[in-house]
């Protein structure tokens, strides 16, 4: 018996990096997922699979965030394989292509449609099949409580309003015993930053330094801080954002 036996988690983005570590993690610890992705329809069934294989059970939703009613589109698929949901984590997102002396107001837009308005109506839609003593994770970053790399002012200022999202949140759905929370990874070892993270050992080395810990985070990093408050044990945490940065803030 797992510590998650018996729940139901969605997670958004879950296909790939970040999100599929988090939703192999839940899976492992015994919940049934909802691997929500995109596009990547291969990448979602390979998560699946990938959970399938390890004794789990899940199930894929696609979905394309940052369109109009997206949010209820998800929960149609949702409600379509099951009935209820005690995990919702927050975890999809979309990084700012270009810098702020060069974004357009279209980039601006679609940064926070996807990162800020679609968790905030996914949420607010998901209220009702939350079920009492559930746990909402919100998926943050560094960036939002330092400066770090100011040249991604707009990606950094979705993930500001998503904390307000969950400090807000959590006073609202706290008396249902449902916990609200932000965790804020650092730089991570994904395909979304191999380009730069992996051009060169100075680009690995010079990340690996910023952390207190003198290495780049993985997502299982992350994805164990997620189960963590997901789990019976981060039960009396809540409004909290949590720093999973490796120390890169200290």
């Amino acid at each position: 018996m797992g510590t998650l036996t018996g729940k139901t988690a969605l997670v958004t983005g879950g296909s790939r990096g970040i999100g599929r570590a988090i939703a192999e993690r839940l899976g492992r610890d015994g919940a049934r997922v909802a691997v929500h992705y995109g596009t990547n329809e291969e990448a979602a069934g390979e998560t699946v699979a990938a959970i399938e294989s390890a004794g789990g059970s899940a199930f894929a939703i696609g979905v394309e965030l940052g369109t109009p009613g997206d949010a209820e589109r998800l929960w149609a698929e949702f409600d379509r394989q099951a009935d209820g949901v005690d995990i919702l984590v927050n975890n999809a997102g979309i990084a700012a292509a270009h810098p702020f002396e060069e974004i357009e107001e279209k980039e601006y837009d679609r940064l926070f449609a996807v990162n800020v308005k679609a968790p905030f109506f996914l949420t607010r839609l998901g209220a009702d099949r939350l079920r009492d003593g559930g746990r909402v994770v919100n998926i943050s970053s560094g960036l939002a409580r330092a400066a770090t790399m100011p040249h991604l002012l707009a990606y950094s200022m979705t993930k500001g309003a998503l904390d307000v999202l969950t400090r807000d949140l959590s006073k609202l759905l706290g008396p249902r015993g449902i916990t609200v929370n932000s965790v804020a990874p650092g730089i991570i070892d994904t395909d979304i930053n191999a380009s730069w993270l992996r051009a060169n050992d100075e680009a690995w080395q010079g990340a690996a330094a910023i952390s207190a810990l003198g290495r780049v985070g993985t997502p299982a990093d992350v994805a164990d801080v997620v189960a963590f408050l997901a789990s019976d044990d981060g039960r009396w945490v809540t409004g909290h954002w949590l720093d999973a940065t490796g120390g890169s803030l200290t």
